[in-house]
């Protein structure tokens, strides 16, 4: 399967997404928070803040999963990208690591289907831009890495038509 079959941009909400894991661009705690954290946490009910108190929040980098609860998903993959400015110029690959550690954590749920959002480039800060060549180059690398993978169906879901076409521009 090519990147081109297996990567699509899509505007919209990504708590709507029926898809077998959704990814969180949470904070460390993982208790919920603004933006796209809060959405799912709100989308998904009381279980998934219940399931994540028991996960002893989460690194820069790093990735978790807890059931989806009240969500499509059957799962949600909670990852904390970096926060802008913040990391001694070590955010590219903070920003790499959460795309690559969810996707991995995907494949360990013997997932087909994956939902990311803009990771980083809310309140955290990251060019959209630059975070969107970031997350394009590591899905790439990924499955130049692992061409049997079975996620056919991944998603990067922009909240906006504007962000939909700076992501869209690298995949190009």
């Amino acid at each position: 399967m090519t990147n081109a079959e297996r990567l699509k941009v899509l505007t919209g909400d990504i708590t709507a997404q029926e898809v077998d894991a959704i990814v969180n661009a949470a904070n460390t705690s993982l208790l919920g928070g603004g933006g796209v954290d809060g959405a799912i946490h709100s989308a998904a009910g009381p279980g998934l803040l219940e399931e994540c108190r028991s996960l002893g929040g989460c690194g820069y980098g790093e990735a978790k999963a807890t059931a989806g609860y009240e969500l499509p998903a059957r799962h949600v993959i909670h990852t904390v990208g970096p926060v802008y400015g913040q990391h001694q110029g070590q955010e590219p690959g903070i920003l790499a690591a959460c795309y690559r550690n969810s996707l991995a954590l995907a494949e360990e749920l013997d997932a087909s289907s994956i939902a990311f959002p803009s990771i980083s480039t809310g309140v955290y800060g990251y060019p959209k831009k630059e975070a969107a060549g970031i997350a394009v180059e590591t899905l790439r690398e990924y499955f130049q890495a692992h061409p049997d993978s079975r996620l056919a169906d991944v998603r990067l879901v922009a909240f906006s038509e504007a962000d939909a076409q700076i992501i869209s521009a690298c995949l190009l």
